[in-house]
């Protein structure tokens, strides 16, 4: 019989070997040096001129702290959509609402360990996020240290001379959508049945 969750605990998806559901743990005491596989997602927000919001890191985060990175990231919980978690996080992290969240790499995953040995292992499907008209931003002080619009060329170029100016999940998912093509709107959108099976 599954425990019932703590209405007060953020909590994430274990994942199996397949990239299925195989239980949940709270969040906080999910990253250590031996971090079990779990589901993530990665956003990458433009605006209607294709500006890319660049973050950084708020440096209260257990792993890559004060590092730059993509717009935001998140854990969805416990039988919620990824998108909505996107859209969630994009709320909770930056104050924005985005018009549009649109799947572009449902399958990406990686691991990456820190210089302390912590340990990030995670399924991460990667979301293009599109707002018309950009309101101002409210970062979270606990998740963003600063955000900024920055053509996505210039991010691109500037990852690809050097990877480590980023967190290891941006550079491995810059290197992955430039392979989408050189214009973000033009990315192809794929169907949610290619997500991994934790996230459907």
């Amino acid at each position: 019989m599954t425990p019932a969750l703590d209405p007060g605990v953020e909590y994430v998806v274990l994942c199996g070997e397949n990239h299925e559901a195989v239980g949940y743990a709270p969040k906080a005491e999910v990253h250590h040096s031996d971090t079990p596989l779990h589901l993530a997602f990665s956003c990458y927000l433009f605006d209607e001129r294709g500006r890319f919001l660049v973050s950084w890191r708020a440096r209260s985060k257990r792993t890559w702290p004060g590092v730059r990175t993509n717009s935001c990231c998140g854990h969805p919980g416990p039988g919620e959509p990824v998108d909505e978690a996107v859209a969630r996080r994009l709320d909770d992290e930056l104050g924005v609402a985005a018009d549009r969240i649109e799947l572009v790499l449902p399958a990406f995953r990686y691991q990456a360990t820190m210089p302390d040995g912590t340990r990030e292992n995670e399924v991460c499907p990667v979301y293009r996020a599109t707002v018309r008209a950009p309101r101002p931003l409210r970062p979270n002080p606990a998740e963003v240290d600063d955000a900024r619009w920055v053509p996505w060329h210039e991010f691109v170029a500037e990852v690809r001379d050097d990877p480590e100016s980023v967190s290891p999940w941006c550079a491995l998912q810059v290197s992955a959508l430039g392979e989408l093509g050189p214009d973000p709107f033009a990315w192809p959108v794929r169907p949610e049945t290619e997500l991994p099976a934790a996230a459907r």
